[in-house]
Formats: C-alpha cells, sequence, structure tokens
C-alpha cells in the first residue's frame, strides 16, 4: 500500500499528487496528469460535463467515478467494493491515488490486481488530511467496507461540508456517531438514491431474515436423514449479502456452500476460517448461487425455472427453494412475501436490502438536515436541474435546511432579465410579417417600445440604477413575469408592484421580501373579494396566442378560441391542466390590458380602430376585409386540420365546391328530411353532409337512417372522421357540446343553406359533434387526453350530464378495470380544471349514491313509475315499452331507443351535472299525498332534456343499476389518478404510478375511516397529492367500515397462523352487528354493518349505553354485537330469529320501550373511538382497556363485554397440547351457548383495527354443518321456479347467486329448496311481485348462469345458505375461472339458515370468498375431474 506521513501525533496527513508522484508508472507513455505533476505544472480543469453527482465541489475529489478519470484529477475514493462503483478500474490502473477503507483496499488488490502503490486504506471514524481537506470515513452498514466520506473543505476561513453516503443503509446507531454530528446542517450530501421511492418501503433486514429462517426450518424435516430432498439455493453479490448467510449458518445450524472464487472473497474478508463456508456440495443443502442465476431483478422479478432445473438435476434434490434478497423484488400481498412457484420450484422474494429504503432516506436526510440533497443513483442524475432529479428533491422537501441557502436559491431563479437587441429586432420583423391592419401598428409600436425600455435598462444597469419611476411599463411587466417564475400562483399583481417598489427593483430582494411576510400577502388575498386580474400588454396576449396556435398547428392537435370583432373584447381562453386557483388568466380583453401598458398615444390609437357597429364575419374569412378581427384572420391560416395527413386546413365556408361533398340537387332534394334527422339526434349542423350520405342511401327513408346511425355506433367515429377527412372540412362544435352562445355567426355569402349560414362559430378546432366523435375523447389515454380541449363544455359553465353519459357509455363496454377506471380518470381531470364544484356530485352519480349511506336516502322509485314517466315523455305506450324490454333486457337501453326516435320541435335545454343531482336529492324528499305523482313529474323533465345516451343513464339511475360496474373503489382511485396527473403537468402515467398509488391507497382508507364523501371529496380535493389517510379524523355520528374476519377450518390451523404470537378468543354471537356512536350532544346512534342507521330500532339499547356509560365520557365509537336474550332464564341467549322478530322502526317511526318483545344484551368487543382520540392502531390488548374505562363493570343480561380468553406468546404453538385443548373446551362452551363459533384475534402483534379489511388478525371458526363445509355464504335469490306437489302456488326451489364486484355480476351457486317454513313460502310470494321479478325470456344481462328458472327476480335479499361441501358445476357459473378454466363452483346439499336483513345485495359472498373456501374444505377433490 502507499506510505504517508503524519505532521500530527494522530492526524494522518496525505499528499495525493506526492503520493502519485512515489508510484511506479508502468505505463508508456505515462499519463499526463503524471508528467505535468511532475514538471510542477497545474492539471487541467475539470470537464463542463462531468458528473456532479461524482465530484465533491471546489475540489478534485472524485467518488466512484473510475470510468470518469482523466487528466484533471489525480484523487479517487472508492465507497465499497461493488462493480457499478469500481467499474473502470482493472489492473493497469496508473491514473491516480484511491483512498477506501482497508477492507475495500484488500479487495481492490488481490481481486482487481490494481498496483498496491495506488490504493491507500483510511482508518474509519478517524479524521485524515487528504490535499488540505479533512476527510473520515464512517461505516455505511451495506457491504464488507462500505463506507461514507464525510469531507471538510477549507474556503476562505470557513469550511464546506459534504458527505457521501456511496451504496449505505441507514441505522438509528449512525445518529449517534460522533463524526456524522459534526456534519449536521452540511452544505450537501450526496445521497444513494436508489430506493427513493414511496413505494420502496420494506421491512428491517432482521424481518427478512428471520422469514428466510422461518423456510428453511419448515423443510428441515424432510431434509433429515441421508435423503437428499429439498436444496436452498441463496442468490448473492460477489460482495454482499454476508449478514443473511452467516445468520443461516447460525440458526439453522448449517454450512454454508460458495464457489471457490467466492471462498476466496470470503477469506479475504475474515470469513474463511470460521467453518461457516465451504466449498463441497455435499456438506450442506444451503448453496450460494450468482445474483440473476434464479431470475432477472429489474425492472421487475423474471423467475428462470430452467436454470433450477439444471440445478436440481445435476445436484440430486427433488425440490429446490430459492431466495432472492433484494428490495426491488419487495410486493406487499397481505403482509406476506411473495413467492413464485412452478412444479417442485418455489422462489422466495425476500426484501432484504443493503440499500436504504424511502423512509430510512428521509430519516437520515432529517437528521443532517443538509443544505442540499444530491442524488446518486436514478435516471440522468448527472444532470442536477433535470425533472428527474427534481422529482426525487421533492420527497426531502421541509427535511433540507432550505432558509440557509435562501440567497443562492432565490438567485438561480433570477435569468438573464433582458434579450439581446438582435432578438427583439428580429421579434420586430416577425411580428410585422404575421400582423396586418391597426394591430400591425400596435405591435410595431410595442416592440419598439421594447428595444427603447431594453436600451434605457443597459444603461440603468451600468449606473446601478433601478428607479422604478423611470423604467417603462414594459419594463415593469418583464419584472413582473420573472417574479411569476418565483412566486406562488396565488400571488396578485398588486402584490407583485408593492414588491418590487421596496426592492428597488431587485428581483431577489423582492421574492426574498416576500416569502419573509408570506402568511401576510396570503391573508391579503384570501380577505379580499375578488383578486386583481393579472394584466399584459397586448402584444404579450398576441404573442402568446400565437406561440400556442404555432405549436397547436405543427401537432395535428385541436384547439378552440372565441372570436368576436374587434369592438368587443377580446377572449383568449388559454386553458392548461392547471387548477383554477393556480391557473395564470390572460387579460381579457385589449382595452384593459392598454390601461397598464400603453402610452397615452397608443391608447388613442387602438380605440381609433375600433368600429362601433358589430360587424359580421363574412363566410370568405380568409379575405378578410377591413372590420375583420386581425387575429381571427392570422388563425384562419393556422388552422389544423381534423385528418392528420393535412397540414393546413379551411373552414367549412371556405370550401366552394359542392361536388366534393354531395350532389347540390341531393341536398335540395332530402333537405326537409335532413332537418328532420338532425333535430332527432339532437346532432349539430356540422353533421349536415353526413346526415344527407345516409338519406341518399336510404332514398330519404328517415327510420332507416336513423337505424344506420344508432345500429353503427360503435364505428360513428371513425368513419365520420374518414368522411370528414376526404371532404377537407372541419367538424364544428355543435351547440351541444358548448352550450355558450356568441354573438358572432356565419353570413350566407357563398348562398348555401340558410340554416347553416346560422350556425355560430363556436372554435376554429376541430371540434366533433355530439353523440359523435367527442363521444370517446375519454378513452383516449390520459397522456393524450386534454382536459380542457376535449371537454364538452367550458371554464365556469356548468358540467353537462352529458359529460357523465358519455363516460358512463364507453366504461359499460370496457371489461377491463385499468382501462375504465383510465375513461373514468380522464372524466374527473376535466371537472377538476373547468367546473369543479361539479366533482362531488359526479362522485355521487358515477358510485349510484345521492348521499352517504348511514342517512338512509332513498328515491323510492319503481319500475312502474319510470315506465309510467317514459310513456309520457316519449309519447310511446306500455306495451310497446314490455316488447322492447323482453328484447333488451334493460330498461335503460328501453328508454335510449324511445328517445332516439322520437320527433321533437326543439332541441333540448341541456341536464347539468349539478342539475340531476338536485333533482334526485328533490325526489328523495317527497313524502306524502301526492309524492309519487310530484316524483314522475320531476323524472318526466329530465327525461324531456335528455340528448344522446342521456336518457339510458337517467333511467339506470333511477332504478338504481348503473351497469357500469364502477363501484367506490373504482371511482376514488379514478379521482385520485386524476388530481395527480392535473398536479404534475407533462408526466407520463409511469413516472407518476407511485404517487398515484399512495394517493389512492390514502384515499380510500380515508372512505373507510369516513365513508361520507360530502366530508372526503371536498378535503381531497383541497389538499391534492399533500391529501394523507391522517388528514381526516373519525366522525361520532358517521359509521366506519367494519373490520372483517377470514374464514378458517379449525383450531389447529388457527394456531399455525397465529403461531408464536399473544392471541385472544371470544364468542362469535348469533346476533346483529352493531357500531354504537355517543356524540358530543350526548345523544346515541346505532348503525348496521353496512353503515345503516338502526338507532330508531333499539331504543332499549339507547337506555342501557346511558346508563352504564361513565359519566365522564364526552364521545366514543365502540363494535358490538347486539342479541336477543331471555333475562328471566339466565339470561338465556336466543337465536338471530328471535331478534328479527322485533319490530324494525321505521326512519320517522321510533319504536316505544313499552312495546318491545324480544330484550337485547349488548356484547361489546372492539372500541375504535374514544374521547376524541382515534384508537385504530392501538393493538387490541390496549383498545380493551380503553374499552372498560368506558363502562366499567358489566351488568348481565344489559351489557357485557365478550366473552374471551387469552393465550400468550409462549403457548401460542400448535404443538403446545395444552392450548389446543384450552382452545376446543372454549369453542365448545360457545357452541353450547348458542353461539355461532368463536372469533380469534391477534392481541399485540399486527392487531389494529383495520376498516373494511378482512385481516390474518382477525379468524373466525364456526361449527361445521357437516364436515367439510366450515361457514355458511350469504347469497342472493335471483330467480326461482314453480313449486309443485305440496309446494304449488308457491316459489320453489330458489336460484341462488354470489355477487362479483369487479364486473358488477351476480353468478349463481345452487338451487336451495330445504330450510323454508310455510310462512317464509308465503311472505316470498307476496315479497316478489310486479317490478321484483321478471319473465323468463328477461334474464339480466348481469346474471351468469346455466340454470333457465321459471322467473327471474331482481336482486333484493341477502340469505344465510348452509350446505355439506363444495363442488365444481358445469351449470353454475361463480369462480368460473378461480378453481376450475371453464367451470364453475356450487354447493352440495344447501339449506336456508335465515335472512340477513342487516346486508345488502352487494355485501353478499363474493366468487373469490367462494373459491377460498373451496380450498379450505375439509373434503379435497380434484377439481380436474369436472363434476
Amino acid at each position: 500500500m502507499a506510505s504517508s506521513s503524519s505532521s500530527k501525533a494522530k492526524t494522518l496527513t496525505l499528499d495525493s499528487t506526492a503520493l502519485f508522484l512515489q508510484s511506479p508508472q508502468t505505463a508508456s507513455p505515462p499519463p499526463v496528469s503524471f508528467s505535468l505533476l511532475s514538471a510542477s505544472s497545474p492539471l487541467p480543469p475539470m470537464p463542463t460535463d462531468f458528473p456532479l453527482s461524482k465530484l465533491i465541489p471546489k475540489t478534485k475529489f472524485i467518488v466512484d467515478g473510475f470510468r470518469y478519470s482523466g487528466d484533471y484529477s489525480v484523487s479517487y475514493f472508492l465507497s465499497h467494493f461493488h462493480s457499478d462503483h469500481y467499474g473502470g478500474l482493472n489492473a493497469n490502473w496508473s491514473r491516480g491515488i484511491i483512498f477506501c477503507s482497508p477492507v475495500t483496499a484488500r479487495l481492490v488488490v488481490q481481486v482487481l490486481k490494481v498496483s498496491e502503490s495506488f490504493v491507500v486504506p483510511l482508518p474509519l471514524s478517524e479524521s485524515v488530511l487528504v490535499d488540505g481537506c479533512e476527510v473520515c470515513l464512517v461505516d455505511a452498514n451495506h457491504c464488507p467496507g462500505a463506507v461514507q466520506f464525510l469531507f471538510k473543505i477549507p474556503t476562505d476561513g470557513n469550511c464546506e461540508r459534504y458527505v457521501h453516503t456511496g451504496d449505505f443503509r441507514y441505522c438509528s446507531s449512525m445518529t449517534s456517531e460522533t463524526a456524522l454530528k459534526e456534519f449536521i446542517g452540511a452544505d450537501a450530501i450526496f445521497l444513494d438514491t436508489t430506493y427513493c421511492n414511496p413505494k420502496h418501503v420494506f421491512p428491517s433486514q432482521g424481518e427478512s431474515i428471520d422469514y428466510v429462517v422461518s423456510m428453511i426450518d419448515k423443510y428441515r424435516v424432510e431434509n433429515e436423514g441421508g435423503l437428499k430432498s429439498v436444496l436452498f439455493l441463496v442468490a448473492t453479490y460477489v460482495i454482499g449479502k454476508e449478514k443473511i448467510l452467516l445468520e443461516i449458518s447460525r440458526r439453522c445450524n448449517r454450512k454454508i456452500h460458495v464457489d471457490d472464487r467466492k471462498l476466496g472473497i470470503l477469506r479475504t474478508l475474515g470469513f474463511g476460517e470460521d467453518a461457516v463456508f465451504t466449498n463441497k456440495e455435499c456438506e450442506t443443502d444451503v448453496h450460494v448461487i450468482g445474483w440473476n442465476v434464479l431470475g432477472e431483478t429489474w425492472p421487475y422479478f423474471r423467475p428462470n425455472f430452467a436454470k433450477m432445473q439444471d440445478i436440481k438435476d445435476a445436484r440430486g434434490y427433488s425440490k429446490v427453494v430459492g431466495f432472492v434478497p433484494t428490495g426491488w423484488t419487495y410486493e406487499v400481498k397481505r403482509n406476506k412475501f411473495a413467492v413464485r412457484t412452478k412444479d417442485s420450484f418455489e422462489i422466495h422474494l425476500v426484501p432484504y436490502s443493503e440499500h436504504s429504503n424511502y423512509q430510512e432516506l428521509r430519516e437520515y436526510v432529517k437528521f443532517l438536515r443538509p443544505k442540499r440533497v444530491i442524488p446518486t443513483v436514478g435516471v440522468d442524475v448527472e444532470n442536477l436541474d433535470g425533472k428527474h432529479v427534481n422529482k426525487m428533491l421533492k420527497h426531502f422537501a421541509g427535511l433540507v435546511d432550505e432558509m440557509a441557502i435562501k440567497q443562492d436559491f432565490l438567485m438561480g431563479f433570477h435569468r438573464g432579465s433582458r434579450e439581446p437587441n438582435e432578438k427583439l429586432e428580429k421579434d420586430s420583423y416577425n411580428l410585422k410579417e404575421n400582423v396586418q391592419g391597426p394591430e400591425k401598428e400596435m405591435a410595431v409600436a410595442e416592440q419598439e417600445a421594447r428595444n427603447d425600455s431594453c436600451a434605457l435598462h443597459d444603461q440603468k444597469e451600468e449606473h446601478g440604477s433601478r428607479d422604478l419611476v423611470t423604467i417603462t411599463d414594459k419594463e415593469t411587466n418583464e419584472i413582473i413575469q420573472e417574479l411569476r417564475d418565483c412566486l406562488p400562483a396565488w400571488v396578485t399583481r398588486d402584490q407583485m408592484m408593492d414588491l418590487i417598489s421596496k426592492s428597488g427593483n431587485n428581483v431577489v430582494e423582492a421574492v426574498s421580501n416576500f416569502y419573509e411576510h408570506e402568511t401576510e400577502y396570503h391573508e391579503q388575498v384570501i380577505t379580499s373579494t375578488s383578486a386583481p386580474a393579472s394584466l399584459e400588454s397586448p402584444i404579450e396576449i398576441l404573442k402568446e396566442v400565437i406561440a400556442h396556435a404555432s405549436s397547436t398547428c405543427a401537432s395535428n392537435k385541436s384547439f378552440s378560441k372565441d372570436f368576436v370583432s374587434p369592438s368587443s373584447p377580446v377572449k383568449f381562453l388559454l386553458k392548461s391542466e392547471e387548477s383554477p386557483s393556480s391557473k395564470r388568466k390572460i387579460s381579457s380583453s385589449i382595452k384593459q390590458s392598454s390601461k397598464s401598458s400603453n402610452s397615452p398615444s397608443k391608447k388613442r390609437k387602438i380605440n381609433d380602430s375600433k368600429s362601433s357597429k358589430k360587424p359580421r364575419i363574412t363566410s370568405q374569412l380568409g379575405a378578410g376585409g377591413p372590420k375583420q378581427c386581425t387575429i381571427t384572420k392570422f388563425f384562419n391560416k393556422l388552422s389544423p386540420m381534423v385528418s392528420q395527413d393535412c397540414s393546413a386546413g379551411t373552414l367549412p365556408e371556405q370550401s366552394h365546391n359542392d361536388d366534393k361533398l354531395l350532389p347540390t340537387t341531393a341536398i335540395r332534394h332530402y333537405k326537409d328530411e335532413v332537418d328532420q334527422f338532425i333535430q332527432i339526434i339532437n346532432g349539430s349542423e356540422s353533421l349536415r353532409s353526413y346526415a344527407t350520405t345516409i338519406l341518399e342511401e336510404t332514398k330519404g327513408d328517415i327510420n332507416k337512417a336513423l337505424d344506420v346511425y344508432y345500429t353503427n355506433s360503435k364505428d360513428k367515429h371513425s368513419e365520420t372522421n374518414k368522411w370528414a377527412a376526404q371532404n377537407n372540412c372541419f367538424v364544428e362544435a355543435s351547440t351541444e357540446i358548448c352550450s355558450s352562445d356568441q354573438d358572432t355567426k356565419v353570413s350566407d355569402g357563398d348562398k348555401r343553406d340558410k340554416s347553416r349560414s346560422k350556425h355560430p362559430i363556436e372554435s376554429l378546432g376541430p371540434q366533433p359533434p355530439a353523440g359523435n366523435v367527442a363521444s370517446n375523447l375519454v378513452s383516449l389515454p390520459p397522456e393524450k387526453y386534454s382536459p380542457t380541449d376535449h371537454a364538452c363544455w367550458k371554464n365556469d359553465q356548468p358540467a353537462p350530464y352529458l359529460h357523465l353519459a358519455r363516460t358512463f357509455n364507453l366504461v359499460e363496454d370496457e371489461k377491463g378495470k385499468i382501462k375504465a377506471t383510465s375513461m373514468l380518470c380522464n372524466m374527473f381531470r376535466s371537472l377538476l380544471i373547468l367546473s369543479p364544484e361539479d366533482v362531488l356530485p359526479a362522485v355521487y352519480l358515477c358510485t349510484n349514491k345521492i348521499a352517504p349511506d348511514h342517512e338512509n336516502t332513498e328515491l323510492n322509485i319503481g319500475g312502474s313509475i319510470v315506465t309510467a314517466a317514459l310513456e309520457e315523455a316519449c309519447g310511446t305506450n306500455r306495451s310497446k315499452i314490455r316488447d322492447l324490454y323482453n328484447s333488451l333486457g334493460d330498461l335503460g337501453d328501453v328508454a335510449q331507443l324511445c328517445r332516439q326516435t322520437q320527433k321533437l320541435l326543439a332541441p333540448p335545454a341541456p341536464l347539468s351535472i349539478r342539475g340531476v343531482y338536485s333533482v334526485l336529492r328533490e325526489m328523495s324528499v317527497q313524502t306524502g299525498s301526492g309524492s309519487t305523482m310530484r316524483r314522475r313529474n320531476l323524472i318526466v323533465n329530465l327525461m324531456r332534456s335528455c340528448r344522446e345516451m342521456e336518457i339510458k343513464f337517467i333511467v339506470r339511475t333511477l332504478v338504481r343499476n348503473l351497469r357500469i360496474g364502477a363501484m367506490m373503489r373504482t371511482v376514488l382511485p379514478a379521482l385520485t389518478q386524476a388530481i395527480v396527473m392535473s398536479s404534475d403537468h407533462g408526466r407520463t402515467m409511469e413516472n407518476l404510478k407511485e404517487r398515484l398509488q399512495g394517493l389512492s391507497a390514502a384515499v380510500v382508507e380515508a372512505y373507510n375511516i369516513l365513508p361520507n364523501l360530502d366530508l372526503l371529496i371536498p378535503s381531497v380535493m383541497d389538499k391534492g397529492i399533500e391529501f394523507s389517510s391522517e388528514t381526516l379524523s373519525m366522525v361520532p355520528g358517521i359509521p366506519i367500515k367494519p373490520m372483517l374476519a377470514k374464514i378458517t377450518n379449525g383450531i389447529p390451523q388457527v394456531l399455525k397462523l397465529f403461531q408464536g404470537k399473544a392471541l385472544t378468543c371470544e364468542f362469535k354471537y348469533d346476533g346483529q352487528r352493531a357500531q354504537i356512536h355517543k356524540l358530543a350532544d350526548g345523544s346515541v346512534r346505532v348503525f348496521s354493518r353496512n353503515g345503516d342507521e338502526t338507532t330508531f330500532r333499539f331504543p332499549d339499547l339507547i337506555s342501557i349505553i346511558n346508563e352504564l356509560c361513565n359519566p365522564d365520557t364526552v364521545t366514543f365509537i365502540i363494535d358490538a354485537e347486539v342479541v336477543a336474550v331471555d333475562r328471566k332464564n339466565g339470561p338465556k341467549l336466543l337465536s338471530f330469529q328471535e331478534l328479527s322478530s322485533r319490530d324494525r322502526g321505521g326512519k320517522n317511526s321510533f319504536i316505544a320501550v313499552d312495546n318491545i318483545k324480544v330484550d337485547i344484551c349488548i356484547f361489546a368487543f372492539d372500541v375504535m373511538f374514544a374521547n376524541g382520540e382515534q384508537l385504530l392502531g392501538l393493538p387490541l390488548r390496549q383498545r380493551r382497556k380503553y374499552l372498560k374505562d368506558l363502562f366499567g363493570d358489566e351488568k348481565k343480561g344489559y351489557f357485557e363485554y365478550s366473552q374471551q380468553i387469552t393465550v400468550e406468546v409462549d403457548d401460542a404453538y400448535v404443538t403446545n397440547e395444552a392450548t389446543v385443548t384450552k382452545m376446543n373446551k372454549f369453542f365448545d362452551d360457545a357452541f353450547h351457548s348458542s353461539c355461532e363459533g368463536i372469533m380469534v384475534k391477534s392481541l399485540d402483534v399486527d392487531a389494529g383495527y383495520l376498516p373494511s379489511k378482512r385481516s390474518d388478525s382477525w379468524l373466525k371458526v364456526k361449527r361445521d354443518y357437516v364436515e367439510g363445509l366450515n361457514d355458511s355464504l350469504d347469497l342472493v335469490p335471483i330467480g326461482a321456479w314453480y313449486g309443485n306437489g305440496r309446494k304449488v302456488g308457491w316459489y320453489s326451489p330458489f336460484l341462488m347467486a354470489c355477487y362479483e364486484p369487479d364486473t358488477d355480476e351476480y353468478q349463481s351457486v345452487c338451487r336451495v329448496m330445504s330450510g323454508f317454513s310455510d310462512a317464509f313460502y308465503i311472505e316470498m310470494k307476496e315479497f316478489f311481485v310486479d317490478d321484483k321479478i321478471l319473465p323468463k325470456n328477461e334474464k339480466p344481462s348481469y346474471y351468469q348462469t346455466g340454470e333457465e328458472p321459471d322467473m327471474w327476480f331482481t336482486p333484493e335479499l341477502v340469505w344465510e345458505i348452509r350446505g355439506a361441501d363444495f363442488t365444481v358445476s358445469p351449470v353454475h357459473q361463480a369462480a368460473t375461472g378461480l378453481v376450475h378454466p371453464s367451470r364453475g363452483i356450487s354447493v352440495r346439499f344447501p339449506r336456508f339458515i335465515r335472512s340477513r336483513l342487516d346486508k345488502k345485495p352487494s355485501d353478499c359472498s363474493t366468487a373469490t370468498d367462494i373459491a377460498e373456501m373451496f380450498h379450505l374444505q375439509t373434503r379435497k377433490m380434484d377439481v380436474r375431474g369436472g363434476n
């Protein structure tokens, strides 16, 4: 190794130049650097493109940058011995001195054969002077020899401090490292950002090691004796993962096999002589292999089972279990590590990483609080100003010491303030070329003023004077533009002027002054009634519009502008994907803008150029006259074509060759029919020629033309585009798309059809007609969808219901969940930007709700009311509706067809999203005499205003079956995706993926805790990407989604799952689950498991709670079971049927306590909220203490805590016979106490309360009906047959189905005909009547079954069904594809147990539930047989 000298007793002083000159140079010729230094000449400067992440500022110290070595430096630092860091080093290295740790030094010399003279080992945790700079090495917790470098660089009497982490994994012990403490507040940290992404929050190394050891122990028995059964393969790098290998050896009492090369390296590291590692395969069943042998890990894991097969055969094992320890492969799957399996192979993806995870990176930055973070790993990290680096730096916002470098930070925004005069002259020339008439004079004058102000500015810069009074208005605007780039969007122009004045026109000082008084400025904005609009000069507006138009033309994308005459204000609605609050508004008029930026003489010129008379734009827009707006003429040249094959186009009025469109005789001959056709379909004038084409083909038959138009609806988009492209014309926006009126209209200059001349020019871009091109734009990929240009309304207008209906129509036909979510996302993006106040009602309409579930708000509308309204609104009759329904099977489709063939005298007033939602709310409150008629009138008015496919979804909303498969768990992620995309302009979905996943999970979690859209949606919109599940807290009076339990098939399985964890067992009572809330006003409210309020049903429960609750309790939310009891005998627990016999009451009819015939007892088992404190994250053992603090002692037969036993950690093993006996006895006690079974819950580990989650922390064990089926099913009756024999006149059997939420389908499971009483048969006969029963040939399309019952039922009820066991079925469709590729699952010997009045049809058992129960059943079966 290279030698060193010491100037102090304990401080090592090194000179890299001296060391380098002392090293032998074997290269011929020697490096230029050697020659220069030998001649005492300086080295060349560092290249300007050198990666800054590898260079310590104000030095020539290069860290891990051997690939970039050159003659400009001889000081190199190596953080650790991994190839991606030592790349560029080899046996011929002679470019400089390598400083590293002693372990790394040995590896560099012994493995890479680098000459010792170039390698200098530095001690750990000791300061060393290298080239006058203090350097200290501290452990990086990465691989053997890995270190972090701490640099102190002297500068002008001070020193700058830098931390370079190399690759590292943060651990809490680093905060106690003395050397690191000196670097708190460092100037920069060069950070290992390998996992700088919120999705990379993987477990600790200890947890990962525990998992690997447990898996090896699991197969330990199979490898006992001489039989070689299971081979364990551990993938590692050449250096690294030694800790996991040592722990496997120690805890599994095994040697570790490595190859000879690896063994040599381990010996270099000091591990070779302790009998842990061996190069003999036969001595152990744990073998180390190369990193990519089991499969590629980046960018996702791709297993290599073929290689595993080769290893298995070569080494003589029957099974191979592999472990890939890296954070890249981490996948969260029900709190388990991911496993890839095939035949006799398993690959366990173990999140054992030697890099810091996301949270650890933030912790380390928080600890050091540097002035800046410099990423060293990631895409394009060499470009410190690039978007990828900026994206990573956002993760450390608030953790760095930003104020310490405020001036430097602000100076970074202070661009060169003025452009060169040559550029200004060029701009002036371009404007002269493109602008004509009075506006040309105005533009030239403005350009000359800019040139003058620039020259004036140059003079003032020389004298250091920047007086606001003496600079021009134009220069002020330019200063304001610079401020806009530095300040938040809400800062007003007046505030900017104030800042400029106070700072003497210095931008940096102005911004600094702002941030020191930011709160005061913000209060000024929010307290003012209206913020002044930002005004810009006319020439700036004109340039911005021209630039926008040019870019739009070049990319062949449509854009829309409003055009008016020069005598009225010119509006430029330059919309973007920004939220309204952050949009920079362009001046609404040239006149207003002139007030702030023009001299009086210029104002006169502008005013004189205006006409007092409002002119009409002639049909020949290209031939503009003196009254025509110059900007209109300019865009007339630049407007793009619909056809992408054309680079420029003209308006329809510019094309006078009617022969290219259709024969003139045809247009005249079918004029009346065309008018009627367009009126029927609510189309725009842009469809006139297209309509004429259809009518020509159908010989003027309107009915046939309508059939062609609607039957081929799927092909309309492409056909219309094709037609438009062939005829070189624009498809103009219709009055349905943008309903705002415009004064500018097209004259009849070319003697075309008069009706066409009256159509207002809504835009110059190729806007599609309603119901055709625009109807499927939300299906575009999110990156290509423009929320403003592709929307069918304009900013600040109420969002039309048509926007929702078009989206629903597309989502209905889309089976892929990802694509459907993308469409909903695009729909929400337009709402967020153009009409944010419509987002909340849109979410309600998407999820087929009108209010939170707990409010019990219903429309109270049946099919008969809808049918009657349809008759009146569409002029049809009931028999026709019935015939159409028999053919189509959906009342919405029937309404759509009736509306399409209806002749209208005038186009309907458009529906808005808010308007539809408001009408639905109004319907829900209609009560008393005449309420049915009032509801019908409201429906008729809605139907009469429908356009396109709106009526289909209005009707489906009314009958509560939207049939688009959009549930809350689909709609909320779609909304969050829209919010993320609206806040990150120009970024791809792939780049936004991690942020989207985090926000979606937070919103869904918040909804489970606070399922009230009225509170959730405004909060999400307000916080945006900063929203988290902690943003909202639980509110007494709003029920949270209850936690659910998983199914098990007995005590042994429970103990296997809870092995080594403290657990508790509770009785599973046969009652009704109740969530009991005490509000701050002292009132008590009760909610069912699905969130419906049942307070009115349990007045006695209210009395019990008020009596037994501690007086100092203010608020709480507890989870309990309400059970019917016989207090005179025990008290004795009664069945659920007894509880169901109680009077149900109603929203406005409470039950009198004196009329109650069945008593109840409250069995409390959990608490989620107490006295303002949210307890969801606390373990169950601690929550129980809170629960007992709320109520104290029990009162038998009235209020009791659930019966329970506890099994502590030491006893929680399946091999502990005492524990098994104890739990079995408790289970028997529960059964003999008339309970369904027992609940088993974790007490301490993973023991939080998880709303809406079915977790492994809660398991249920229920008494088997017969051996095989371990739990009952909650199914929905969807059909029935007419009874025979004794059951004639009743329905029997019933066809039962489960629910599949992903496809919004009901899938049949079985027929059931036993367990019913005669009274129940009679009740069902009376219940399933009128709208709840459908004929045999009217099977709903969302019912999946091979059965053909005599009638179909609408999904109304939920029944609990038990059976003997499960079997695969060729007839029933439940869980098809989950167990058998083509057959479903059925239940053998099913019988009815009870009605589940506490459940909605959508809450019944799902296909996934049934598949899981199939696999858990005791009697296993071979599904390949088919039966």
